[in-house]
């Protein structure tokens, strides 16, 4: 069995594809399905070329030329003709069994002609719906023209697919709302590495006093600081915090679209000794700024992006034995039973969260007790051999139909 991946430009130069896209690919070769790897023109390489990483292949389309890709909208189509050009000659020097076309929709679209011009059948592979993305990133507005015209692209690309995957129950039970029927999805969740984490035991006491977090209560947030993580709501609840312990600190490792608007907000609440920026940490540094933290916080606010999609974040916490307390938006629902492996708050109610916060940092017992589970849950659901292995049988009836 063999399966072409047709990846997005969000792939980066530096390693090929993403993190998600490197799990399956290498836990698909741990079960012996063989892969070979496309990339669309956004990717930005200068000419369609091949590139080795990490022992796989990857033949990078061509960049776009003419009119069209000079033209706002037009632009993104432009894309599609080249990324078929490079699929069939891909198909023709690999022979795959199978086309797998990764979100967003445009992929799918140019795996879908390849497909129809090769006779292979085509997955299509859904993370996120890019125009709820876009909504909060300020690109679009729900509901406009851009919006709706994404929309009803990624809903063309679901139609004519052989069968569908989402990282999801959230994307599949909206795709089914649209009138697909249930057996043309199969959800394949996201999930962690647990071998390349270990369970944290003890704080690294030269960063701890190099942060001036010596005997404190630390909350922390790890990760890309955009406005749908609720952040502001987090540094909006710290004086309510400190009010019931004067040791407590936020630590927020990383950047983003919002960072300026954070910080603002900090010096607004004069809590500049009370919330540590560190910027963006290299990745291998990573542990050790989770060793700091006593409890992770998530406060994502409720709208489509964070009800439909699981982040992966929280599952990382649980791997290292970190306490998780998150917002009861839909996507953490999928990860996160109350009081079982974590605990939730009721999304943008600040009073709620602070009082969430004073409760699990005045309580060893009830946070020690979330520790086992946590790593058990990923141990034994959220891994990716078991999410990676339900792709084989999907590929299996393809290929043979």
């Amino acid at each position: 069995m063999k399966v072409l991946h047709v990846f997005d430009h969000s792939i980066p130069l530096h390693s090929g594809y993403t993190f998600r896209s490197r799990s399956i690919l290498k836990q698909q070769h741990a079960l012996g399905i063989k892969t070979c790897h496309v990339t669309s023109p956004k990717h930005g390489n200068d000419e369609a070329s091949i590139d080795v990483v990490d022992g796989l292949t990857f033949y990078r389309s061509a960049p776009t030329s003419g009119v069209m890709s000079k033209l706002p909208v037009l632009s993104q189509m432009a894309n599609i003709a080249p990324m078929v050009k490079r699929i069939l000659e891909v198909i023709e020097i690999e022979k795959p069994d199978v086309i797998h076309a990764h979100s967003p929709a445009l992929n799918g679209l140019a795996a879908l002609k390849a497909g129809r011009k090769s006779g292979l059948p085509v997955v299509y592979e859904i993370r996120a719906f890019w125009e709820d993305a876009a909504v909060d990133h300020g690109t679009c507005k729900e509901g406009d023209l851009r919006y709706r015209l994404t929309r009803k692209l990624e809903t063309h690309v679901v139609k004519h697919a052989d069968a569908v995957t989402t990282i999801c129950e959230g994307l599949k039970n909206d795709l089914i709302a649209r009138g697909f029927k249930q057996d043309k999805f199969t959800v394949i969740p996201n999930a962690v590495n647990v071998e390349q984490f270990d369970v944290i035991k003890e704080k690294n006491s030269q960063l701890e006093q190099s942060l001036n977090l010596m005997g404190c209560h630390v909350l922390g947030f790890l990760g890309s600081f955009y406005a749908y993580e609720g952040l502001d709501l987090l540094i909006e609840a710290m004086p309510d915090v400190l009010k019931n312990n004067a040791n407590v600190r936020l630590l927020l490792v990383g950047g983003g679209p919002q960072e300026q608007n954070l910080k603002h907000q900090v010096s607004l609440l004069g809590l500049e000794d009370k919330v540590i920026f560190t910027g963006r940490v290299p990745h291998e540094e990573v542990g050790q700024y989770y060793s700091l933290v006593d409890l992770l916080v998530y406060p994502r606010k409720a709208m489509r992006l964070t009800d439909l999609v699981t982040p992966l974040k929280p599952l990382e916490a649980m791997a290292q034995g970190k306490i998780v307390l998150a917002s009861d938006v839909g996507g953490h629902h999928e990860l996160i039973t109350d009081q079982q492996n974590g605990f939730l708050f009721e999304a943008g109610n600040v009073e709620h969260l602070s009082n969430k916060i004073s409760e699990l940092l005045a309580n060893d017992e009830l946070r020690e007790s979330q520790i086992l589970r946590g790593r058990e849950y990923v141990e034994d659901i959220r891994n990716w051999p078991n999410s990676v292995k339900k792709y084989q049988p999907l590929y299996q009836q393809l290929s043979e139909d």
